[in-house]
């Protein structure tokens, strides 16, 4: 005889949260492989680093004058000639505020997301976590954005810009950002390895993205009605935002889109790990 109970576990779908279980379980060992590679990790990004400024002569002084030099840019153009509204912060400051960031997500993205084509020549040979090699091209941009930093400190200091407890909101914005990074990273360094037009596209939906980010014009002249939807399409917007309003206008960042970018940069974090690690095993045939 049959009991209510043997029926019901009958009738019951394939349950998915054991699925997501076996996801997040298998995720959690590959995450625990990486951070076995840890080293290696650190030295393809040294590498990565010495490669990008091999026979130059300023070195990685080019950290600095990329952010530098498009703010002496877009403060004449943008500022001195097209008077664009800037919430009362001096413009090399507003923008540079914001291209420090910028330049930071760009560089990672634009040299991440070719990185396994680019290393093809090591991913037919030994095996070592894939994922090592986009994410150290984010390290390498994360470096790169640290040094450029310095320059932003002596421009605070230049237009006696005081030190607010805000400051202390500047680490959670970088951890979201450098989430928000990796995951676009992982996610379209393995598409490209499918379709190789991504490196094509790639400059121009960079420059789309920057004009659609608050880098040239402050958040606020987005539309009341449209900034959810804003800031959830585009995490950066959320981020750069959070950076100015704590370093420069002494305010906490606006909690409610910075958390729904910390969402947002978790899922994608996931989702592009995940996708990563299913077509691994593939990568060696295809690239």
């Amino acid at each position: 005889m049959t009991t209510p109970n043997t029926k019901l576990e009958a009738n019951l779908p394939e349950p998915a949260l054991e699925n997501f279980i076996e996801w997040s379980d298998s995720l959690a060992g590959h995450a625990r492989e990486l951070w076995r590679h840890r080293e290696l990790l650190w030295l393809l990004t040294l590498r990565e680093i010495k490669v990008r400024y091999k026979q130059t002569v300023l070195g990685v002084a080019w950290a600095v004058l990329q952010p530098l030099s498009l703010m002496v840019v877009f403060t004449v153009f943008f500022s001195w000639f097209a008077r664009i509204e800037s919430d009362g912060i001096p413009y090399p400051l507003f923008s540079y505020a914001a291209l420090l960031p910028w330049t930071f997500f760009s560089t990672s993205l634009s040299f991440a997301i070719p990185s396994l084509i680019a290393n093809s020549h090591i991913i037919t040979k030994i095996y070592f976590p894939r994922e090592v090699i986009p994410l150290s091209a984010v390290m390498a941009a994360l470096l790169d954005f640290l040094i450029a930093s310095v320059a932003f400190v002596l421009l605070l200091v230049a237009y006696r810009v005081p030190p607010s407890w805000n400051l202390m909101y500047v680490v959670a914005i970088v951890l979201i950002q450098v989430l928000f990074t990796a995951g676009v990273s992982l996610l379209l360094s393995a598409f490209t390895v499918l379709y190789r037009d991504v490196r094509h596209t790639l400059p121009l939906v960079i420059q789309i993205w920057m004009f659609v980010t608050p880098i040239l014009y402050p958040a606020s002249v987005v539309p009341e009605r449209w900034r959810v939807w804003y800031f959830s399409l585009n995490p950066m917007a959320a981020i750069i935002d959070g950076y100015r309003r704590a370093i420069l206008q002494h305010q906490p960042p606006q909690l409610r889109y910075l958390l729904l970018a910390a969402a947002v940069s978790c899922l994608l974090v996931w989702a592009g790990y995940k996708y990563f690690k299913h077509l691994e095993r593939e990568f060696a045939d295809i690239v």
